[in-house]
């Protein structure tokens, strides 16, 4: 199938969404003055909904609770691995977890039909899906994927994020046929059903390639017209965090501790996380937790763990708007996103 061009809107300017979200940023600062929470007598239970099962994004998790970082602030952190990859969002909303990791374009996506849910931090910086072939196909560059075929998870924002970068390429989209693989991405590619995937992240199915000794073209979406975003985002109820953002705080605090503690030492956090989950293969997650650590960094000098940039959620929103994936702008009314509770943030 060929990817149709979708009706154009107007979308918001940046300095418009800029001042849209500076002005709504003090509600969700409506917690009260910053506390770093130090020390705690006693714990309380907090769930964690992955976003898919134990593996190296989520190191820092691991690590925090490996090492007691997350009970010295008087929370015990339960990850819970998701019957479904959809199911994290909903599940949050209705209360059933504390939080929730996911993904920054999957909670605009929840916000718009009506989910009352806000980011507070960002476990991975920028974007890591990305546009995959292997040298048999011929394809080195985007402009390259004229006249093949290429697989996507069939996420509806896939399709725009390939469309993007075709048309940034010089491409027109309608000479790119698509193939809904679901996560068979990898099997899809070496079967030779489709000639190159987009969905596919170079932290994970970029790095067991080149493991593999197949010499893969990797382009992350960002760098091929796609406006940056946050890939994994830490998500919690707006009523949660106005209530209870000591919680929040404390736990992003834990998390910090972890961060630190995968960066001292990857090959600990790796031996961590394959307690964890057994069936992980050491070498790849290994190799995956060093090349995802600059990810976690926030491009602005100075920026705590977590941080999450305005002018790049706005951007991001209004390319989602434009393409006519969200009904409502995000930009518009709350934001999507807070740093209220990252350490050193806040009022």
């Amino acid at each position: 199938m060929s990817i149709a061009r979708p009706r154009p809107r107007r979308p918001i300017t940046a300095i418009a969404a800029l001042a849209a979200l500076a002005a709504c940023a003090v509600a969700l600062s409506a917690c009260g003055s910053k506390h770093d929470v130090l020390s705690a007598k006693a714990t309380k239970r907090f769930t964690v909904m992955l976003d898919f099962f134990p593996n190296a994004d989520h190191a820092a998790l691991y690590s925090a609770i490996a090492h007691g970082d997350f009970r010295d602030v008087g929370l015990e952190v339960v990850p819970e691995t998701p019957a479904d990859p959809s199911e994290p969002l909903k599940l949050l909303a209705a209360g059933r977890v504390d939080l929730a990791i996911s993904y920054e374009p999957q909670l605009l996506l929840a916000r718009d039909e009506g989910l009352k849910l806000v980011s507070i931090g960002a476990l991975v910086q920028r974007p890591l899906s990305s546009i995959i072939a292997l040298p048999g196909k011929h394809v080195r560059t985007v402009a390259q994927l004229a006249g093949k075929r290429v697989g996507t998870a069939g996420l509806a924002y896939q399709a725009a994020e390939l469309r993007t970068a075709l048309e940034h390429a010089g491409v027109s989209p309608s000479s790119v046929r698509t193939a809904n693989v679901g996560f068979n991405l990898i099997p899809a590619m070496l079967s030779g059903q489709v000639d190159a995937t987009l969905g596919g992240f170079w932290n994970y199915e970029g790095i067991q390639l080149r493991l593999a000794h197949k010499h893969p073209l990797v382009i992350p979406v960002d760098r091929a017209g796609v406006p940056t975003y946050n890939e994994l985002v830490l998500v919690a109820r707006d009523q949660q965090a106005r209530r209870n953002g000591q919680d929040l705080r404390a736990f992003l605090q834990a998390l910090t501790r972890g961060e630190r503690e995968v960066r001292a030492d990857p090959t600990a956090a790796t031996a961590t996380l394959l307690k964890a989950n057994p069936s992980l293969e050491r070498k790849l997650q290994l190799e995956s937790i060093k090349q995802t650590l600059p990810a976690a960094v926030p491009s602005e000098a100075g920026k705590p763990y977590g941080w999450q940039s305005p002018a790049a959620w706005a951007a991001f929103g209004s390319w989602m708007f434009s393409h006519e994936l969200l009904k409502k702008d995000p930009n518009i009314g709350l934001p999507p996103f807070t740093d209220e509770f990252l350490p050193g943030q806040g009022i």
